[in-house]
């Protein structure tokens, strides 16, 4: 009995058409991208090592320019002698916290810990800033943060600024936080901690949102302050829009 052929239906799969153009463009741009994204830590290492120093230090901070929550500084010390090959792979896309998505930044933060000689968080409360003022306790905070790892055969850089009674050799690089890698450890350390702080304060100040805006003026931010006032995180000091409206 001779074999039958039962024809393919016309409503059956079809095979799938091939890329354009354009989607291969954009698949290029996006390998690009990653790849780009993979050395950012080779070159931000390659920076510090160009100090000739063993030890090199970081410091940089996280909530300088929000309406509410606490300013947060970090300090990393890297031996850069002793970072193994797995450290140096696990932080080849390190970068300066605000290149990197809320994921990749929490990522990060477990290993810069790990690959770091010495690392110190420190915090400013709100009133703290009130009353000194931002810039000076911006400055306390990185000193304070930075003179707990610093070292006497060390190299110490800060992210657009030196900081005052240090007693070590330092240097301001501006920009650090995307050309130095400790800077930049020290950024990620600072935002994470921060973030976290903000949106674990949602749950106690309802209404404000910190847990999306996590402090930084945002329409929505300025539109809740507007409407039901301040919270006990925000910076009475800071000089916005969103609180010219307000009796305060």
């Amino acid at each position: 009995m001779p074999s039958s052929v039962t024809p393919s239906s016309p409503t059956g799969p079809q095979s799938e058409s091939a890329p354009s153009s354009e989607e291969n463009r954009a698949g290029r741009a996006r390998r690009r991208r990653r790849a780009k994204a993979a050395q950012s830590g080779r070159r931000l290492f390659a920076f510090d090592r160009e100090f000739g120093h063993r030890f090199v230090a970081g410091a940089d901070e996280a909530g300088r320019g929000c309406l509410a929550g606490p300013l947060v500084a970090a300090a990393v010390l890297f031996d850069l002698d002793r970072l193994t090959l797995a450290d140096r792979r696990a932080l080849s896309r390190l970068n300066d916290s605000k290149q990197h998505t809320e994921e990749g930044r929490e990522e990060l933060y477990p290993l810069v810990l790990r690959a770091a000689a010495k690392s110190v968080i420190v915090s400013r409360c709100v009133r703290g800033i009130d009353d000194r003022g931002l810039h000076v306790t911006n400055l306390d905070a990185l000193r304070s943060a930075l003179v707990r790892v610093a070292r006497p055969d060390g190299i110490h850089l800060v992210d657009g600024f030196r900081v005052p009674d240090f007693g070590h050799e330092q240097q301001a690089v501006i920009g650090g936080d995307s050309r130095s890698a400790a800077i930049a450890g020290a950024s990620v350390l600072a935002k994470v901690t921060r973030d976290r702080f903000m949106r674990r304060a949602e749950e106690r100040h309802p209404g404000w949102d910190f847990g999306t805006n996590v402090g930084y003026s945002t329409p929505e931010h300025r539109a809740a302050i507007a409407a039901q006032g301040v919270s006990p995180l925000h910076r009475m000091s800071f000089q916005s829009i969103a609180y010219t409206q307000l009796a305060l």
